[in-house]
C-alpha cells in the first residue's frame, strides 16, 4: 500500500461524485449533446463547483472511524452526526439522501443497534452502502477471505442489509484489493469475481441471487454495450456500468467523466469508478486542477493522510 493509492482511492471518490452532483438525474440523451467535462456548479442540486454528495461524505465517515479502530456503533454515530450536524460535509447541508439510508439513520439516533439499522428487504438495494463501503478495504487487506465477507456484510448492513448490496460491496472491495496488490486491471476483475462465486458458494446464496452477478462473475462487463448498462440508484446497476467505465477507459479522467455522462445516478456511478481509478491510477494521475478545486481538499488531504498512518 502506498500513500498514493490512498490518496487516488478517496479524492478518486470524491472528485468523481462531485463531477457528477450537477448532472445527476439528467438523461443520457441530454448528457449526449452537452457532455460534462469538468467541475460545473448550480445543476441539479444547485451547489457550487466541486462540491461532493452523501457518497462521499458517508465514504469519509467511515474512513475517519476506521483510522480509531473497527467500531460498528462508532460508525453508525458517524452517520448520524453527518446528517443531523453536517459533519464531513462540503458545505455544511445535506443536500442528498437515499430513503434507505435516512431510514437507517433516524433508526441508528434512536438507539437502534447498527445490526439491525439498515433495511433487509429486496426492494431496499439501492447503492448507498457500495457508495461508501471502499475505505473499508484499507482496514481487511490482509484478513483471510471469510473475514473480509464478515467485515463487508457488517459495514454494507448499518444501512443496506439484503445480500444483494453485500455482495455488490464484497465483489467491489475484493476487485479494489486485488489492484492495491498491483494487479492490472483485468486480472483484478477476474480475481473479484472467482472470489465472489467462491463466498457464494461458501453462503450457500441462492441461485436467483447469484444469476444476478453472472454478467460479472462469468461474461466480460467491459463487453457488454454501453447502452445496455443501466445507471439508475439500482446497486446492480452502479456496480455494473461503474466496473464498465473503469474496465474500457485507460486514465481517471476517462473512467470518471464516462461514468457521469451516463446520467441518471451520475454522481454515483462516477465515485464508484473513481475510487477504483483512483486506486489504480494513482493520487499524482489525478488532473491537478481537479485535486486543488474539490471543495475541503485540505481536509480530504488530512484524512488521507491519518489513514496511510494509520494503516501502513
Amino acid at each position: 500500500m502506498t500513500r498514493d493509492q490512498v490518496y487516488g482511492a478517496m479524492f478518486g471518490v470524491a472528485i468523481g461524485d462531485a463531477l457528477g452532483v450537477p448532472a445527476e438525474f439528467k438523461s443520457r440523451t441530454i448528457l449526449r449533446s452537452k457532455p460534462i467535462k469538468g467541475f460545473i456548479g448550480y445543476g441539479s442540486h444547485n451547489q457550487p463547483p466541486g462540491t461532493f454528495s452523501d457518497d462521499t461524505s458517508l465514504t469519509f465517515c467511515l474512513a475517519a472511524s476506521l483510522c480509531n479502530g473497527y467500531n460498528l456503533y462508532d460508525i453508525g454515530n458517524r452517520f448520524v452526526d453527518w446528517y443531523h450536524k453536517g459533519y464531513w460535509t462540503a458545505g455544511g447541508n445535506v443536500f442528498d439522501i437515499g430513503m434507505t439510508t435516512s431510514n437507517a439513520i433516524a433508526r441508528l439516533r434512536k438507539g437502534t443497534e447498527t445490526s439491525f439499522a439498515g433495511d433487509f428487504d429486496e426492494d431496499s438495494n439501492g447503492n448507498g452502502s457500495l457508495m461508501r463501503i471502499l475505505p473499508l478495504l484499507f482496514h481487511i487487506k490482509e484478513m483471510p477471505i471469510e473475514q473480509r465477507f464478515e467485515h463487508v456484510k457488517a459495514v454494507s448492513s448499518i444501512t443496506h442489509g439484503h445480500i444483494r448490496s453485500v455482495l455488490a460491496c464484497f465483489f467491489y472491495l475484493e476487485c479494489a484489493l486485488a489492484l492495491l496488490q498491483g494487479q492490472s486491471k483485468q486480472s483484478a476483475y477476474l480475481q473479484a469475481g472467482q472470489l465472489l462465486r467462491q463466498i457464494m458458494n461458501d453462503q450457500q446464496i441462492v441461485q436467483p441471487e447469484i444469476d444476478l452477478f453472472a454478467p460479472l462473475t462469468d461474461g466480460n462487463i467491459a463487453a457488454t454495450p454501453i447502452e445496455n448498462i443501466g445507471s439508475s440508484g439500482y446497486v446492480m446497476n452502479t456496480l455494473k456500468a461503474s466496473m464498465h467505465c473503469f474496465l474500457t477507459t485507460d486514465n481517471y479522467q476517462d473512467a470518471v467523466l464516462k461514468a457521469v455522462n451516463l446520467g441518471d445516478d451520475a454522481d454515483t456511478t462516477a465515485a464508484v469508478a473513481g475510487g477504483l481509478a483512483g486506486l489504480h491510477y494513482g493520487h499524482a494521475a489525478i488532473p491537478e486542477k481537479w485535486r486543488t478545486d474539490i471543495r475541503r481538499a485540505g481536509d480530504i488531504t488530512d484524512l488521507c493522510e491519518l489513514m496511510f498512518v494509520s494503516f501502513s
